[in-house]
């Protein structure tokens, strides 16, 4: 009898506190294409190893959006929410609401995952969040359609559009009218950021404000990357696309009824899935240059995962974060749902760059894509919005790049310090 006493006190000396009574985690996942869906399954399977519940609250699709309700929440210092899903740009604006991950993960750990990301997510020495996956602005394309009227893919902008016209033209004449040349985010939204920060790399027109606090948009080159996409809108261009987020643009790509689809690398697994209308039609490419002299490129995205200071549960969430930011759960996602792995060495697996050539082939383009100015700190989501804003506005046909980029180096040099950063 003794024996078996002494055994049952070993057994729940072994019994982690936290383990001792199921509780209850809440985490915000995505929201855009199998996202969600695929959150929910790796939680779900978290839950079954830790014997720990998990709720997956509701967020809106667009990215601007989900931080209103993120920080209207951290604001109010609510336990409502343990894990938190963050883009790359927001460390800096909501690192006081997170505790610091840096204590519950490894060295040799964290050196597993892409060193920019991880410096990325690192404020004033402390992790905000672990790195989950990473992505860059894509160029997606009708293959067929441009074997189909001899065109090859286009490496320059200018390409793109002279192509892009060739095939609707001619396409049109057979009798489909529905087909458009290019689609992208175009509504006034973090994607248009996103998708303008790319036209100006791609131009040679620098970025919003520099590595050293300096706000560079009003050059010729970025007004000239700008007003030439503007010229695009209304002719291969739909004027639709004003209004298109992700799921906008790939819903017209993936009918069957758009040529080139700017988007994240998510959706190249749908684009492929059974049920799509342009499965084994679809390639994929690096975003084209402004013009011979200028640069393929694609924004830097991604998302994270960090832990709210406010959390019941801080040890059980950080738990939650180290199942789902792991090699396992990582490559479960990039198998099914072509979500960029942050670590290293998945890139060498064959099983991934099966299912996603463009792991392999566009490599280059995900470890040296362009930030957006996250110098700017907490101030990132006004400088953003002015800028888009002004972006829309020459797209919509209210003024040229040039004056419109002008109000913005007005408006972006009076929210700074002496008119820098």
């Amino acid at each position: 009898m003794k024996k078996v006493l002494a055994g049952l006190v070993a057994a729940a000396a072994l019994i982690t506190p936290e383990l001792a009574q199921a509780e209850k985690i809440v985490i915000a996942c995505g929201s855009v294409g199998q996202e969600q869906e695929l959150c929910t399954q790796g939680a779900q399977a978290w839950a079954k190893k830790s014997g720990h519940t998990v709720q997956i609250m509701s967020v809106p699709t667009d990215a601007g959006q989900q931080l209103a309700q993120f920080q209207q929440l951290l604001a109010a210092g609510s336990t409502d929410l343990d894990v938190v899903r963050i883009d790359i740009i927001w460390p800096g604006i909501v690192a006081n609401h997170f505790i610091d991950l840096k204590p519950h993960f490894p060295e040799d750990v964290l050196k597993q995952h892409f060193q920019p990301i991880v410096k990325n997510n690192t404020v004033n020495g402390k992790l905000v969040a672990m790195p989950w996956f990473t992505e860059a602005g894509l160029l997606y394309y009708r293959k067929d359609l441009l074997e189909k009227h001899g065109q090859k893919p286009p490496t320059t902008w200018q390409e793109l559009a002279q192509t892009a016209k060739t095939v609707v033209d001619a396409e049109k004449k057979g009798g489909n009218d529905k087909l458009v040349g290019y689609v992208f985010q175009g509504k006034s939204y973090e994607g248009l950021t996103c998708n303008a920060v790319e036209w100006l790399d791609a131009f040679g027109g620098g970025t919003i404000v520099d590595a050293n606090g300096q706000v560079t948009v009003n050059n010729p080159k970025a007004a000239e990357a700008i007003d030439f996409i503007a010229s695009l809108v209304g002719n291969v261009v739909p004027k639709g696309v004003l209004s298109y987020e992700e799921e906008g643009a790939r819903g017209a790509f993936q009918s069957g009824n758009a040529v080139f689809m700017r988007n994240w690398p998510y959706a190249w697994a749908l684009a492929n899935s059974k049920d799509s209308q342009i499965k084994g039609k679809v390639e994929v490419m690096a975003l084209p240059k402004g013009g011979p002299e200028g640069k393929a490129t694609g924004a830097l995205g991604g998302w994270q995962l960090g832990v709210s200071k406010y959390s019941k549960n801080p040890e059980i969430a950080v738990d939650l974060v180290k199942y789902l930011t792991g090699p396992e759960e990582q490559k479960r996602r990039a198998l099914v749902g072509a979500f960029n792995p942050t670590i290293m060495s998945l890139y060498k697996d064959e099983e991934l760059l099966k299912a996603n050539p463009f792991f392999g082939s566009l490599y280059d383009t995900f470890v040296n894509a362009v930030p957006r100015p996250t110098i700017t700190g907490t101030k990132y989501n006004q400088v953003s919005t002015e800028f888009r804003n002004a972006v829309y506005a020459t797209l919509s046909g209210k003024g040229k790049a040039a004056d419109n980029l002008k109000r913005v180096e007005t408006k972006l040099k009076s929210l700074g310090k002496n008119g820098k950063w």
